[in-house]
């Protein structure tokens, strides 16, 4: 991701919207690599002054379907009561021997893309598709400035776009 010089300004725009909230959606899997992300993303949030609820779900492809459950509920913006701005996924997939690990990256990231557009909802991808558990470590830490910290930008930097859009639109 491209570091951004004006993300604080845009993390503070968003913040003085007032009422943003984001869905963390968190897959333990690789616990210690998961942990890292959270650490990272939570750093950016709170930097931002931007509220957040945490969802633990098994694995990486439970994911999306937590996410259009969470959508289907009506808790994003756009619901009759929305609760959540936008959303940030992390987890891990680590390749192994056999094609699960295509399957289950091109399945999660097609479904988790696939609601997202078709419902209008930011989300800050976290979800770390790598070789070895060394490669999800040493790209999952680094506190704000590890992957956990680029999704949550991303979140952020998507939601700020959105509301910008549609200020122009008024």
């Amino acid at each position: 991701m491209v570091k951004d010089d004006n993300r604080k300004r845009i993390e503070m725009e968003l913040h003085s919207g007032g009422s943003a909230r984001i869905l963390i959606i968190e897959a333990p899997y690789y616990q210690e690599v998961t942990n890292e992300l959270v650490a990272g993303a939570r750093a950016v949030l709170d930097a931002a002054g931007v509220g957040y609820d945490r969802v633990p779900v098994p694995g990486a492809l439970e994911i999306p379907q937590a996410f259009r459950q969470a959508v289907s509920a009506g808790l994003f913006t756009g619901g009759a009561k929305p609760v959540y701005a936008g959303a940030i996924v992390l987890g891990c997939v680590i390749r192994g021997e056999t094609s699960h690990y295509d399957i289950v990256c091109n399945s999660t990231n097609h479904w988790l893309m696939e609601t997202a557009i078709q419902h209008d909802i930011p989300v800050g991808n976290g979800v770390l598709t790598v070789d070895t558990e060394a490669q999800a470590l040493a790209r999952a830490r680094g506190g704000a400035e590890g992957k956990g910290g680029d999704a949550a930008r991303a979140c952020l930097r998507l939601i700020w776009l959105a509301q910008t859009f549609r200020q122009r639109a008024s």
